[in-house]
């Protein structure tokens, strides 16, 4: 993390977890989720997919200039550069924990606004995984946010595909899945182009007390994690 190290930022998350399990199911608890029953505001970025892809494809001829994840983010340097190294997984921040970053809203103005109409917003971001490049298995460190994707540019040769626990998907342009990220997950990749998705997570829908404690968290994790971002971004 921008400011705690890996082990107290997922420390600290482990009773937040355990909490939040007493709603979720814990080891029960669903891998994908239905977006029109669960967050059907979503919808809005799969109508949207030619104006995403439209500025997403005007930022990749200058991908090289893009920051890799564990770059923003330290805690993500054992699956963003310890496999497949002489590879690249690029990151464009959309949105970080409450905070948007200027330049990036500028060059992408019609998806910023977009996400900045999404209640519950945690994190936005195009994810561009260089042809090759595959991500070993992981567990996000936190449940309470559920996590979207959107294939916005994906090879028809050998696509890459995404295992969560015992489950698989094939992304393919235009679609788009909603998961828990806490389950363990990897992404195998031998396609002979870049992979470009958009990465949105959004608050987990949860009654009261579970969905204050979840605020109160997001709010915490702006400062610890949003603003750290910002500044090396800036």
């Amino acid at each position: 993390m921008a400011i705690l190290d890996l082990f107290d930022y997922e420390k600290a998350l482990v009773p937040l977890n355990k909490f939040y399990d007493l709603h979720t199911g814990g080891s029960r608890r669903p891998v994908f989720f239905d977006i029109d029953r669960t967050r059907p505001e979503l919808r809005v970025l799969d109508r949207n997919f030619a104006a995403i892809r439209e500025e997403v494809a005007a930022i990749l001829p200058k991908k090289e200039g893009l920051p890799s994840y564990h770059e923003l983010d330290a805690a993500q340097y054992p699956i963003s550069a310890r496999v497949d190294p002489e590879k690249s997984w690029k990151i464009f921040y959309l949105h970080a924990m409450g905070e948007t970053p200027a330049a990036n809203a500028a060059l992408c103005p019609k998806t910023t606004a977009l996400l900045e109409g999404l209640p519950g917003l945690f994190q936005a971001f195009f994810s561009i995984l260089e042809a090759g490049k595959s991500v070993p298995a992981h567990e996000g460190p936190y449940r309470g946010y559920l996590r979207y994707h959107l294939g916005l540019v994906v090879p028809e040769e050998d696509p890459p595909s995404i295992r969560i626990k015992d489950e698989h998907y094939t992304w393919s342009e235009g679609e788009s899945i909603l998961f828990d990220d806490s389950w363990n997950h990897e992404v195998f990749n031998h396609c002979p182009r870049d992979r470009v998705i958009l990465i949105v997570d959004i608050r987990r829908p949860m009654p009261f007390p579970f969905d204050a404690a979840n605020r109160v968290a997001q709010s915490v994790m702006r400062q610890v994690y949003g603003k750290g971002i910002l500044k090396k971004l800036a």
